[in-house]
């Protein structure tokens, strides 16, 4: 066979350069392509043209600019995701060749949707992490129709959330309720002492810092503030529940938080207990392909979320 048939033969398949792969692997790996250049020793120019040639041949921007730095988008998360497989297992086939064993821990990769507290994500999945067989977890953040997406192609084994799978989203999975509790309302030691008394009374016109509208703690504070006829001064609004808790941290209004983290949240922001509402109820999903769970890690989640004590309302002010 010819080198012209060879050719004809090969340009009529669409492959991936990996080369071009490799430098955007390295440059989200660096959070820059200055560190790529550096890591990479290679010229600005150089992989900034790669990363474009990368970006044409997909038909996606794989990043965007934030500030002075760059951000992957939806697409580079993805694309990232699966050039971290790629090269790892790359260097796992020279280390074979060499006549290595390469101890390759189960892996468990998981979808953390943005609006699901980091605290409660890390109660979720710290059974997995510390149990006497190794795994290797790897978590990703996002909206959840985009998780749900990468669940579908089995790219995630499952997906944490804070509400079951909506149903018009026409997906196939299920959703598998973890662990349920009740809310508790905390303030910064300097004010917790005047809301604490003749709570939830106290509430009316405080100061409060609110999860945004997209999250289901949101509603279920609005219809309980207005069933209970209580107007709170809302001063800040946060997706990021780290931020609204790092505010209240900061002296600028009580918050809610689920009673599952109340004593984490109380040891890392030196804030205090006001009172617990145990009539809202916050529930936590893992959404897997599987009717019944079947990965290893998931079931040890599943096992050690119905073992947790329920509904933490013994001792403060509580309140239906």
């Amino acid at each position: 066979m010819t080198h012209r048939k060879i050719r004809c033969i090969t340009s009529g398949m669409d492959w991936l350069n990996y080369h071009h792969l490799y430098y955007f692997w390295t440059v989200a790996r660096e959070g820059s392509i200055a560190k790529a250049c550096e890591e990479l020793r290679l010229a600005q120019p150089t992989i900034s043209g790669q990363l474009r040639m990368l970006e044409d041949d997909l038909g996606e921007k794989l990043f965007r600019r934030a500030g002075r730095g760059l951000v992957l988008t939806d697409v580079g998360q993805m694309v990232y995701r699966y050039a971290e497989e790629i090269f790892s297992l790359g260097k796992e086939i020279k280390e074979v060749v060499r006549g290595a064993k390469p101890e390759r821990s189960p892996k468990l990769v998981v979808g953390i949707t943005e609006v699901l507290p980091k605290l409660v994500a890390y109660r979720l999945l710290e059974p997995a992490v510390k149990g006497t067989d190794p795994i290797g977890l790897i978590c990703w953040e996002g909206k959840l129709e985009n998780l749900l997406a990468e669940l579908a192609i089995h790219r995630l084994d499952i997906v944490l959330a804070d509400a079951p799978l909506p149903p018009m989203l026409g997906i196939r999975a299920y959703s598998h309720q973890l662990i349920e509790c009740g809310v508790s309302i905390m303030a910064p030691p300097r004010m917790a002492p005047k809301y604490r008394r003749r709570f939830p009374r106290s509430l009316q016109g405080a100061p409060f810092l609110l999860p945004t509208d997209n999250t289901v703690l949101r509603r279920s504070l609005e219809h309980w503030f207005e069933s209970h006829a209580m107007h709170p001064k809302v001063v800040g609004e946060f997706e990021d529940s780290a931020l609204l808790k790092a505010f209240g941290q900061a002296g600028c209004g009580v918050f809610a938080i689920p009673t599952l983290i109340e004593d984490e949240v109380q040891r890392q922001y030196r804030v205090h207990l006001v009172g617990r509402v145990p009539t809202i109820r916050e529930r936590f999903y893992a959404i897997s392909i599987e009717r019944k769970i079947k990965h290893p890690a998931v079931r040890m989640i599943s096992q050690a979320a119905q073992e947790t004590t329920r509904g933490k309302i013994n001792g403060g002010n509580s309140y239906g």
